[in-house]
């Protein structure tokens, strides 16, 4: 009955998968759960010692994390009564998932329910409470001015992405003490997009247990998601001491697990996934020895003002007069930033004063950061100084760090560039981020040396990895910090 029961689950994925038009699966943001997958995320929740057991899948799909959980039950707490309370307004899935509900009344002590809602609406709603929640919710961002998005805003949950908003309601709707766990993009633990959300979250419930894929494309592989996916089960209103986080390699390899203390997971500003005694360490090293946000130091970072499909009449292969240097992330190589390179872009800008004033940067120092590293990149962040006596436009495709919008003391940027190319900040930053790219946002977040030290490393000789890392251990782990930013 085990096998058959998911089999036939992963049978009913396929089919509708198969089924579906692609672009209104898009639109609905609907990736349906590969069974091995459910197990995993089934297998990640305690089991209640309830004398009844109620279950909600918000977005259910075609039932395929039901009958995970169901058959866990029935390994676990045989002849426990157990309510399966499944919300899917998608009508085309209705019929394999009437057949997944009725796969599982067949087991002794299981009933079932099919609510043919929007699940927010009917979340919003409904008086019902839960025991676990179990959930693959779609991901799809709100439309602004939506009565989905109207709804969530009257009820005070204030959220950019729909998964976001069935978490929300999934803690919402569990009794004191019961457990959701979910498969989500890892996007909402950091970052200033997701912030009010992630306060809400954990304030309201605190994280048991973290299982994150080495892999960011094969768990859902059928269907095209290209996030960083991660589950995630907490129980609201009770805070645990300990996490257990498991690392695999995707839904198929076996898992690693380790335990670590809850603060070093969630943060006052993230949420940390340290999957290894590597990324614990640093995590610590970081929190231990940098101190200041840039906002502390007096720095800003923005991302480049020239979209180059939006100007090119403004760009050009060739020097002309009153042209200025167009950088972008072609020009950051090694620590530093070259150009001319003769590269395939245009690698010259020229505009109208008007143009000009809106899209260019006066000239200084500033320091440069890769938004997306190339594959043959060791480090996921990559930064240069760029220095120039005469304005300089940048591509979109990098940060830049300035002050007040102007260049920054040579010392500083030049300091701040080691730290960046430091591999103390790469191990940190794939800790830190879910995501492939270096946002803004994740760069204003983040703490830094003070601005003595970065003077200090300003003296490193050389762009060779060992050197900075030995300047950056050196400088940051001999010297007291700082009380003041400078």
């Amino acid at each position: 009955m085990t096998r058959g029961l998911l089999d036939r689950a992963e049978d009913r994925r396929r089919a509708s998968l198969a089924s579906l038009a692609p672009q209104e699966q898009a639109a609905r943001g609907q990736y349906f759960t590969p069974h091995l997958a459910a197990r995993i995320i089934a297998g990640l929740p305690r089991i209640p010692e309830a004398d009844a057991i109620c279950v909600l899948d918000p977005g259910a799909g075609v039932g395929t994390l039901s009958a995970a959980l169901v058959d866990r039950l029935r390994t676990e707490r045989p002849g426990v009564p157990v309510h399966v309370v499944a919300v899917e307004d998608d009508p085309v899935l209705h019929g394999a998932l009437r057949e997944a509900l009725a796969d599982l009344e067949r087991i002794e002590g299981v009933t079932t329910e099919l609510i043919a809602d929007d699940f927010v609406l009917w979340a919003l709603s409904t008086d019902r409470r839960f025991d676990l929640v179990i959930q693959n919710p779609p991901y799809a961002k709100l439309r602004s001015g939506s009565e989905t998005q109207n709804a969530l805003r009257g009820a005070g949950v204030l959220v950019p992405n729909i998964y976001a908003a069935f978490l929300a309601l999934g803690l919402r709707l569990l009794v004191k003490g019961g457990q959701q766990v979910a498969i989500t993009p890892r996007s909402w633990m950091n970052g200033t997009y997701y912030e009010i959300f992630r306060h809400e979250f954990v304030r309201a419930a605190g994280i048991d247990a973290i299982h994150t894929f080495e892999s960011r494309s094969k768990v859902f592989a059928d269907t095209d998601v290209l996030q960083e996916s991660i589950i995630v089960s907490a129980t609201r209103g009770a805070v645990p001491e300990q996490v257990t986080v498991f690392t695999s390699q995707d839904h198929i390899t076996e898992p690693t697990s380790r335990t670590v203390p809850y603060a070093d997971v969630v943060t006052a500003d993230f949420i940390h996934v340290p999957a290894t005694d590597a990324d614990a360490a640093a995590v610590a090293w970081m929190m231990t020895h940098a101190k200041h946000t840039l906002a502390d130091l007096g720095l800003t970072v923005s991302t480049g003002r020239v979209v180059d499909f939006r100007s090119r009449d403004l760009l050009s292969r060739d020097r002309v007069d009153g042209g200025v240097p167009m950088v972008s992330a072609t020009h950051v190589r090694g620590g530093t930033t070259r150009h001319p390179v003769q590269a395939k872009k245009p690698e010259w800008f020229c505009a109208s004063p008007e143009a000009a004033a809106k899209l260019l940067v006066p000239g200084g120092d500033y320091v440069l950061i890769k938004r997306f590293s190339a594959k043959e990149e060791r480090r996921r962040v990559v930064a240069g100084v760029w220095s120039s006596a005469t304005p300089v436009a940048f591509d979109n495709k990098l940060n830049y760090v300035h002050e007040a919008g102007h260049g920054l003391d040579p010392e500083v940027a030049a300091g701040l560039a080691i730290f960046l190319n430091s591999g103390q900040l790469d191990r940190y930053f794939r800790v830190f981020s879910g995501h492939t790219q270096v946002n803004a946002t994740d760069l204003r977040q983040m703490r830094f040396p003070s601005l003595d030290q970065l003077r200090q490393l300003a003296n490193t000789s050389g762009q060779e990895q060992e050197r900075i890392d030995t300047a950056v251990e050196r400088v940051l782990a001999t010297t007291e910090p700082m009380k003041d930013a400078s």
